[in-house]
């Protein structure tokens, strides 16, 4: 499979709440580096964080554009909004009141041996903040 569609399956997976499908796609010592805070390495702690994401927000992903380039076929971005409710307060965060949101996000990946090796992402915090207040 090429990375593009492997991209593309993980966001169907994150958009389905398959937790699990997300995490097959994922190589086993995965870098994963969140828009704020310290980089996670390996699936288990890949897990821990849905498993926090999943008790404090409700999120889906819209209007998911998937980029490659022909010269680097292992490395793959993506743009999208992400349409969410914030359901229990975050650790610093504003309180949570069930607060509507939609933020821009961007991914990028990297894929090796048919597995994402990578995944690092980025949003606004402020903007993101100044929705849920």
């Amino acid at each position: 499979m090429e990375a593009t569609e492997i991209v593309k399956k993980y966001f169907d997976y994150f958009n389905s709440g398959n937790n699990e499908g997300m995490i097959s796609l994922l190589d086993k010592d995965v870098a994963h580096e969140v828009n704020q805070g310290d980089p996670r390495k390996g699936t288990q702690l890949f897990k821990e964080f849905m498993k926090h994401m999943d008790t404090c927000y409700k999120e889906n992903l819209r209007d998911i554009v998937i980029m490659s380039s022909p010269s680097s076929k292992n490395r793959v971005s993506a743009e999208f909004i992400v349409d969410g409710i914030y359901l229990k307060t975050d650790n610093g965060l504003p309180e949570a009141r069930n607060q509507k949101y939609s933020v821009r996000a961007g991914t990028f990946f990297e894929v090796s041996d048919g597995k994402i090796s990578r995944i690092t992402t980025y949003y606004n915090l402020p903007l993101w903040i100044k929705a849920v207040q």
